[in-house]
């Protein structure tokens, strides 16, 4: 009877062994997938770092070229609201010595004269009348 206690022992302790072994292969596949799969989670990652830096690189490029244009055209607003302010200067000027000029041809013309119309103070206006004469002109035929 102790032999066959003994050879009882040794035969489940062999079972065991072999489903050890058995475990142990099954790991083994599974740790070699892990692995494989660690190795394609690094070359993703070394992508997604090489894209990061890549668009930080161009997100550094987009703020200085948002720079360059912001200082452009601050320079070309204060530039324009001088040229503005020196129109704006003219047009007065203009509508100075358009009023001078009519006082003189009031003044010129003979007292007999009828009436005249309303002569326009403003140099826009009589800039606008100009245009609209020469249009008239030009659809006649008789402006080149």
């Amino acid at each position: 009877m102790n032999h066959s206690f003994g050879l009882a022992i040794e035969s489940l302790v062999a079972v065991l062994l072999v489903l050890t072994i058995g475990y142990c292969m099954l790991l083994n596949k599974r740790l070699k997938r892990l692995r494989a799969d660690e190795q394609s989670l690094k070359a993703t990652i070394g992508e997604l770092i090489t894209a990061t830096e890549i668009a930080e690189r161009a997100i550094g490029g987009l703020k200085h070229t948002v720079r360059d244009v912001n200082d452009n055209l601050g320079n070309q607003i204060v530039s324009a609201t001088e040229l503005s302010r020196q129109l704006a200067k003219q047009l007065t000027e203009g509508d100075a010595v358009v009023r001078r000029l009519t006082r003189i041809a009031l003044a010129a013309r003979p007292a007999t004269a009828p009436e005249p119309e309303p002569v326009a103070s403003d140099a826009r206006s009589v800039a606008a009348a100009a245009r609209a004469f020469s249009e008239r002109r030009r659809a006649s035929g008789l402006a080149a």
